[in-house]
């Protein structure tokens, strides 16, 4: 009977929210579900150094600007590696602290350590881009392995695992994950997730035969792919974008690698403010005009889609109170909503959990699902002038 008082709006409605729905279903078990399915094949099938060669040497390159501590914290686990061949080469970015002292106490104890900087008064955008194109000339291997000076590696497998990707040589790039350490406070928890939940996105993505940018905190490339490909040419008056923007004008479906194993990832304190987080949010997403049609298309379909899902949905409620809706179109809609954030979770726990990561709960995914876009739109509507890294 209550079928017979449905009208044109509820089923527009209905239809509308059916779809958007599908979108976003189709969006979390194609690409978010993609890393996690992948870490649970390689469990069921590791794959061994016979299966996938090594190359033969690795130049790790990290920049440092002012990273004095966190040199002296992390440093030593570069250092004992257990890879047999593979240098460090640490990019003195101006640093104004003892960086340099600490480079030196290590070099003397260690011949695979070496030490380049950037030229005092460099007038370009990005000097980290010049530091990291210093590095990749002065690196001896083809194979570039790249790292930040505040991160640290799972374990002494780290180089041995991320190398694994490039197989018998026949991938280019290889994007690993990088997360934070666990601590307290409300950003430190926003970080987190945003990282996790982007993760996903970008390394699903690549799996899926999308690839479309990596973290340079964790993220391994030829020395020859980065030269023939012009490196930073077009890309060094940006502030941001060495990580990124480079992958999303090289990388292919037949050139990207993805590793997901435990011992490849590498860690980094998040910022403790929010204003640091906001800043660091502004400086990544200054650049995301600059990536190609295609990667800003598909982009935009699920943060769009995931908003008119909201809209479609908070319509019903407004519509069912005024009294212009059928309750049935409201139940609908409540259970679509409902169905959705329960998978949603679920995924996301589900990654977290085979990825060693601590889970987040339901009204934690809900708040943030809806938080962070409305950040993201915000800070793209109302753009920073670039400064200089």
């Amino acid at each position: 009977m209550e079928l017979d008082s449905l009208h044109n709006m509820d089923f527009v409605l209905l239809g509308a929210l059916a779809v958007l729905f599908i979108a976003q279903v189709y969006w979390y078990a194609r690409y978010v579900c993609a890393p996690a399915r992948r870490i649970r094949r390689d469990k069921k099938s590791p794959i061994t150094n016979d299966q996938s060669p090594i190359p033969n040497g690795v130049s790790v390159i990290l920049c440092a600007h002012n990273e004095s501590d966190n040199l002296s914290n992390y440093l030593q686990v570069l250092l004992t590696q257990d890879y047999p061949l593979y240098e460090v080469i640490v990019v003195d970015d101006g640093s104004e602290d003892s960086t340099r002292d600490v480079i030196e106490r290590y070099m003397a104890a260690d011949k695979r350590l070496r030490r380049t900087f950037v030229p005092y008064g460099a007038r370009v955008g990005s000097t980290k881009k010049l530091a990291l194109t210093l590095a990749a000339k002065a690196a001896q291997y083809d194979w570039l392995l790249l790292t930040d000076a505040d991160c640290v590696p799972e374990s002494n497998k780290w180089i041995s695992r991320m190398m694994s990707g490039f197989g018998p040589g026949t991938k280019d790039i290889v994007l690993g994950f990088s997360p934070y350490f666990e601590e307290k406070g409300w950003v430190n928890r926003v970080v987190r997730y945003e990282t996790l939940f982007n993760g996903l996105h970008y390394l699903g993505a690549a799996l899926c035969g999308h690839p479309y940018m990596g973290v340079g905190r964790n993220l391994a490339y030829r020395k020859s792919l980065f030269f023939e490909s012009g490196g930073f040419t077009h890309l060094m008056n940006n502030r941001a974008g060495d990580d990124d923007l480079f992958v999303n004008h090289v990388a292919t479906p037949e050139n990207t690698a993805v590793v997901l194993a435990r011992d490849s990832f590498t860690w980094s304190p998040s910022k403790r403010t929010l204003k640091e987080w906001w800043q660091q949010k502004r400086r990544h997403l200054s650049v995301s005009h600059q990536y190609k049609p295609v990667t800003k298309f598909r982009l935009s379909l699920e943060p769009l889609t995931r908003g008119l899902f909201y809209a479609a949905v908070l319509t019903a409620v407004i519509c069912y109170a005024l009294g212009t809706l059928s309750f049935v179109t409201l139940y609908i809609a409540l259970g679509l909503f409902l169905i959705r954030w329960i998978i949603q979770t679920a995924v996301i726990n589900t990654s977290a959990r085979r990825m060693g990561l601590k889970r987040f709960g339901m009204l934690t995914v809900l708040w943030f699902d809806i938080f962070l876009p409305l950040v993201n739109l915000w800070m793209v509507s109302v753009p920073k002038r670039q400064g200089k890294w």
